[in-house]
């Protein structure tokens, strides 16, 4: 239990979030969806939970069977939904657990009554996209792709961030300046013509796109840590703590950076929420995932080429309204919270 003992400062800081009723549940919430979208699969698929088959139990969400496990001709990865595989299994008395939405994100409709794009309907809760695929279901596996690349994006960002504006404000004198140039030069090159001019010959996907943007997207907290470190490193602890012998690097990582990440902290959600803004874009620019992938950008896209489909953009515009909103809200939060003047 001691080591869940917040400070009495950090107690006061949580309790001024948690008075921050927006904020609070927004965070709440925002959780709740993301765990939610971390078991897409066991929501949107098109294979069965579960499977019965000769008293035996088969998991086709976690495992690939054949279709002659079934009963069936061929040695190939059984279609749970083709009628030929399901009159298999119920003739040997078994059944089939569906997820709550039986498609998944790749999966195509072929039994629509009208032509793709489908309104809503109690089949596609959301209706279908123009290559008669469940909007819902796509929603939710690019709500989890959206989420977890700005998470990580954030995360490796705030990291190089964060040493960078360490060691150009602890210690200043050149490498100070030569940093402070470099970054002013390297914020002024053309992200998206760049991004354009690689997606010409490289196939973009999750990660070559994570460290295109890596790359430029560090510089969000180096003005921040630098001034923390340019006004703490000569403050009197960080001299006592000299005195008593310590190195700059347990300087810089045990008692200036603490203090520092008090302001760091603060940008955290704003940061994320600028990741999914990018990827957003990139993937409505074509430039991002690769094609057929879950993006709510893509479906934006779709929005926009179909206006008969108004499902699409309305569905593609709360989703993102909804993420945006509870990230920025959660920011709010955080930003009164460590509000020193507070």
């Amino acid at each position: 239990m001691a080591l869940f003992t917040l400070s009495p400062l950090n107690q006061r800081r949580f309790a001024r979030f948690k008075a921050n009723r927006r904020g609070w549940w927004s965070l709440h919430i925002f959780l709740v969806l993301f765990v939610l979208s971390l078991g897409a699969e066991l929501i949107a698929n098109d294979k069965p939970l579960l499977v019965s088959y000769q008293g035996e139990l088969y998991t086709p969400v976690f495992k690939r069977y054949a279709e002659t496990e079934f009963g069936g001709e061929f040695p190939i990865e059984a279609d749970y939904r083709s009628p030929y595989v399901r009159e298999l299994i119920e003739e040997a008395g078994g059944w089939m657990l569906w997820p709550l939405i039986p498609y998944s994100y790749q999966t195509i409709n072929y039994d629509l009554q009208v032509p793709a794009p489908a309104p809503p309907s109690a089949d596609n809760w959301l209706g279908t996209d123009d290559q008669a695929r469940d909007v819902l279901a796509r929603v939710i596996y690019g709500f989890r792709i959206s989420v977890l690349f700005a998470l990580t994006l954030t995360i490796l960002s705030s990291i190089i961030g964060v040493i960078a504006g360490a060691i150009q404000g602890f210690y200043g004198g050149r490498i100070d300046l030569f940093g402070q140039r470099f970054i002013e030069v390297w914020s002024g090159l053309p992200v998206l013509y760049l991004l354009i001019i690689l997606a010409s010959f490289v196939q973009p996907n999750f990660w070559w796109l994570l460290g295109i943007m890596l790359l430029f997207s560090w510089m969000a907290l180096v003005d921040v840590v630098r001034a923390e470190f340019l006004r703490g490193r000569n403050l009197e602890y960080v001299r006592a703590a000299r005195a008593l012998g310590a190195g700059n690097g347990t300087i810089m990582f045990r008692h200036i950076l603490p203090n520092a990440m008090v302001a760091t902290l603060t940008f955290f959600p704003f940061i994320l929420t600028g990741g999914v803004i990018t990827l957003t874009s990139l993937d409505f620019l074509g430039f991002g995932l690769p094609p057929g992938s879950p993006s709510l950008g893509e479906l934006i896209a779709q929005g926009k080429a179909n206006l008969q489909a108004p499902w699409l953009g309305i569905t593609a515009f709360v989703v993102l309204s909804v993420m945006l909103s509870l990230l920025v809200f959660i920011g709010e939060a955080l930003r009164d919270a460590f509000d020193p003047r507070k």
